[in-house]
């Protein structure tokens, strides 16, 4: 797969609390050069770059990130403000203790109430795949489908561990046709990134991509 199919799919992210403004902006325009799917950048810096980059880039933000436990009410306040800021996609983290509490029908309404908070924008749901067994991923396979999110995601980059092959393998059996998968974490190299397209994720949330093409840029790619 040629490397510019592979950057079309990255959301190109930085969300590391130390983030500065020239860091954001420095990823931005490594996102329009190398057309990126998106980049990935904390809500606080939404509505500059979305100024800053206008209809060449598409904006993504991360809500009730990383942990998930912010109450629904906050997290769809937050995502009706990073669409009111410019955001054109919102990468929601669930409630996890929910979760194990199999208080399903509460997740379901969370992201019912999100995804209408985003008023059309794309919306994906980050489950946190390391701390779940199999049961609760095919379960949060059947949420995220019967809510009408737009995607399901593997991992925040936040906690234990981040995509694995087999996780996506897992989602792509239980998810509906309707939706996309998108792999995140730890996405360290080209072969990593064509395995997880090859196994049908739609998007990879890394920053390591556009480094290697730089990389290759240097050298005359």
């Amino acid at each position: 797969m040629e490397l510019k199919n592979i950057l079309s799919h990255v959301d190109h992210t930085l969300l590391k609390q130390e983030s500065t403004r020239e860091q954001i902006k420095a990823i931005c325009d490594d996102g329009m050069k190398f057309n990126t799917a998106s980049v990935c950048i904390p809500p606080s810096y939404v509505k500059e770059c979305a100024d800053y980059c206008g209809d060449k880039l598409s904006i993504c933000t991360v809500i009730g990130f990383p942990n998930g436990y912010n109450t629904t009410a906050c997290k769809a306040f937050e995502a009706a403000d990073a669409v009111k800021n410019g955001a054109d996609e919102i990468d929601m983290v669930i409630n996890i203790g929910w979760l194990k509490d199999k208080r399903y029908d509460d997740i379901l309404n969370e992201i019912k109430e999100i995804k209408k908070a985003c008023n059309g924008r794309i919306l994906k749901v980050i489950i946190e795949t390391c701390l779940l067994t199999d049961e609760e991923k095919v379960k949060m396979c059947e949420l995220v489908t019967e809510a009408g999110a737009d995607f399901i995601k593997t991992s925040t980059g936040f906690s234990t561990a981040g995509a694995t092959f087999e996780d996506i393998e897992l989602f792509s059996k239980n998810i509906g046709e309707n939706v996309k998968m998108k792999a995140a974490g730890g996405i360290a190299s080209l072969d990593d990134a064509e395995k997880f397209l090859s196994l049908g994720a739609e998007r990879l949330g890394t920053s390591r991509i556009v480094s290697i093409a730089k990389n290759e840029e240097g050298k005359g790619y």
